[in-house]
Formats: C-alpha cells, sequence, structure tokens
C-alpha cells in the first residue's frame, strides 16, 4: 500500500503543474478551489501568506473532504516548526516551504508527508536530499531559470526538481522547463492573478486552468 507522502507525490507527477494561491476572503478561496478542480487539477498547494492562512485552510479542507475527496490540499510559505504543526493538524496533505528548514522536514517525515523545500544553490539542495526532500521547488525560478537546472541536474541524478515563480503560462515557457528536467511546475499569479482574484473572474480561470493542463501534456 502507498503512503500518504507516495501518493501525493505521484499526484503531482501526473498532473505535472502545482497550482497555488493565497486570497485573504474565505469565500473567494473556496470559490477558486472549485473552479481548480473543475477544470481538472486534483492536488494543488494554498499558501501561508497572510493571517487568514489557517483560517480559510481549515475551511477548505472541510470542503474538500465533503466536495472532492480526491484532491491533494497541501500549505505553502512553512517556514517553521511551528507553522507546519498547525497546518498539519489542520489536515495539510503535504507541506510546501519556501527555505530548507531541517526541523520541518523531519516533522512533516514523522508524519508520513511529502516536504517540498525550496533550494536556490547546490548546497542547499544537497541539504534538503539529506533531510528527506523527495521533491525540491526551484526557487526563485524568475532568478535561477531553466539553464540552472540543466546545469545541476546532473549532479544530482534521479532528484525531481519542480520551479515555482518564474513559469509562464505559454507553451514554450513550460516546455522549456521540462526540457531543463523538471517533473512538474509550479503556477501561481500567471495563472490565479490578483485580477482573477479580485474581479472573481472563475471561467477565465477555469479556461486558463485547463489551458495549462493542456500544456503541460504537450510540453512532456
Amino acid at each position: 500500500m502507498m503512503s500518504k507522502k507516495d501518493i501525493v507525490l505521484d499526484a503531482i507527477l501526473t498532473q505535472g503543474t502545482l497550482p497555488l494561491f493565497f486570497y485573504p476572503d474565505a469565500e473567494v478561496s473556496l470559490e477558486i478551489t472549485r473552479t481548480l478542480y473543475k477544470a481538472g487539477v486534483r492536488v494543488f498547494e494554498y499558501t501561508n501568506r497572510g493571517a487568514a492562512a489557517l483560517a480559510n485552510f481549515k475551511i477548505l479542507k472541510q470542503a474538500q473532504q465533503a466536495e472532492m475527496p480526491d484532491l491533494h490540499l497541501g500549505i505553502g510559505t512553512i517556514k517553521s516548526l511551528e507553522e507546519a504543526t498547525a497546518f498539519i493538524d489542520a489536515g495539510a496533505d503535504f507541506i510546501v516551504s519556501p527555505i530548507v528548514n531541517p526541523e520541518v522536514g523531519e516533522f512533516t517525515a514523522k508524519h508520513e508527508l511529502l516536504w517540498i523545500p525550496g533550494c536556490m544553490t547546490p548546497t542547499e539542495i544537497y541539504t534538503a536530499q539529506q533531510h528527506g526532500a523527495a521533491l525540491i521547488k526551484i526557487f526563485p525560478a524568475n532568478i535561477l531559470g531553466p539553464e540552472f537546472v540543466s546545469s545541476i541536474r546532473d549532479l544530482f541524478a534521479g532528484q525531481l526538481f519542480i520551479p515555482t515563480g518564474g513559469v509562464d503560462l505559454n507553451i514554450n515557457s513550460i516546455s522549456g522547463w521540462f526540457k531543463a528536467g523538471v517533473c512538474a511546475v509550479g503556477m501561481g499569479s500567471k495563472l490565479i492573478s490578483k485580477n482573477v482574484l479580485e474581479n472573481k473572474l472563475y471561467d477565465q480561470l477555469y479556461s486558463d486552468t485547463v489551458t495549462l493542463l493542456d500544456m503541460v501534456k504537450a510540453a512532456r
């Protein structure tokens, strides 16, 4: 039987993309989640970027259990053990970090969940590997670029990478990252933009998400 960690990792690899967002309004956050799900998303990351994040996450988790049982709901921007504890207690299916905090990695592993730490250097990648990171986030990807992955992937043979912060919603950008050697691409504001959130453009988000999933299939 597969562990929760392996199930979520497999879902990310299958989907080929990891949408992520935060918005203070719980109802908008819920509608964004429903829209992503309707478009075919089965794993995504809510981010711990504001005071309402934990309360909103609990609302999303309730909706996921009631309406979207095959959705894997993770939490991002987790930097401390305290944050990891709070969100795992709230039912997070996986943990994403912008940094390598070994305490967070070890705590997540103790709960048999996937930990995706953010790395910017080979040393950080090595440190993340030493603490059990099956999937590593290349962050900030807009600074590092696909060339960084191409340059270091042979140093870390077999390691899975996902860029966040530097992927555009077009086939050239997405293809470039996959050619460089990533296993999936993170999609934040280029998919779930401030305009989409503030103006509740759910139909646009649905269409863009379907397009994204199609482009990922074409790019692999």
